[in-house]
């Protein structure tokens, strides 16, 4: 939601449960004038150049993109009135930094470390996540099994789509010393996780939700970001890989990872994904079962 003209600011501080969500910005300037949060654009495929003021107050997060800077005074505003800063790569294809603010309550956050603490509503959780990716509710209660079963189906749908997408698929392969020593299948699935883990950041971020407390994932810093990656990673992460992979396969001129970063920006704006992961976390939290 972006204004065109002078927006005048009101004092109160909007809670977050009554704000719009997020608001996209790239390729321009955002700067504070006489007290109003505003945007010095350029043309881009998102917007058309102009002075845009930004209601600030209504939004939960500003997502600054490619060719966007901003002045101290916006910072300052920004934090003052609770409102996230995230600078993000093309359409949240990457994650750079982010302001530690989110909503002005800590309910998720609360529920979120709850349900973590202790290991029954922690597996619960876990299953919940698992019959979200494969449409059944698994009967096991080991973490070590429920992870063995995913990884054990997860093999199996690498191998449909790709033959789905005529892709050459000789299994995963993923060498973190190398990444680029793959194939190509490979390589795109690593591009398009580094891109779809972006958008789960942006999601976490968002809801202030706690990136160390996972429930599939365990040792990782950023455990349940990705847990919330994995929730697409057989509607979205793969197609895309697997596309772009084709796309790679048939015209040698492309950059693989130049390819893959503009069909995934074009994907997250088109499925609106950090929209429905952010649900996707709020749900996750609503209902104790």
């Amino acid at each position: 939601m972006v204004l065109l003209g002078r927006l005048g600011l009101e004092t109160a501080r909007i809670p977050h449960v009554d704000r719009h969500g997020l608001v996209w910005l790239e390729r321009g300037r955002l700067y504070v004038e006489d007290g109003t949060l505003r945007f010095q654009a350029a043309a881009s495929e998102s917007m058309q150049a102009g002075d845009y003021a930004i209601p600030f107050q209504t939004v939960s997060a500003v997502l600054l993109g490619p060719g966007g800077s901003i002045s101290h005074d916006a910072l300052r505003l920004l934090a003052r009135h609770g409102t996230v800063l995230l600078a993000i790569g093309a359409g949240g294809t990457r994650l750079y930094t982010a302001q530690p603010f989110g909503p002005d309550e800590s309910r998720l956050a609360r529920r979120q470390a709850r349900v973590w603490a202790d290991l029954d509503t922690r597996i619960g959780i876990a299953r919940r996540m698992f019959a979200w990716r494969f449409d059944e509710v698994l009967p096991h209660q080991d973490p070590a099994v429920l992870r063995g079963i995913e990884g054990a189906r997860i093999k199996t749908t690498y191998k449909l789509l790709a033959e789905r997408h005529r892709v050459p698929w000789a299994g995963r392969r993923y060498d973190r010393a190398d990444p680029n020593a793959a194939d190509i299948p490979n390589q795109c699935i690593n591009h398009a996780v580094t891109c779809v883990e972006a958008a789960a950041s942006i999601a976490v971020a968002a809801t202030a939700t706690i990136p160390q407390l996972g429930f599939v994932h365990e040792d990782s810093a950023k455990a349940f970001i990705l847990d919330i990656t994995d929730l697409v990673r057989t509607t979205v992460t793969v197609p895309l890989a697997f596309t772009t992979a084709r796309a790679c396969l048939d015209d040698s001129s492309l950059n693989l990872e130049r390819e893959i970063r503009r069909r995934a920006s074009e994907m997250f704006r088109k499925e609106k994904l950090v929209d429905t992961l952010i649900e996707r976390i709020k749900t996750l939290f609503e209902a104790d079962s």
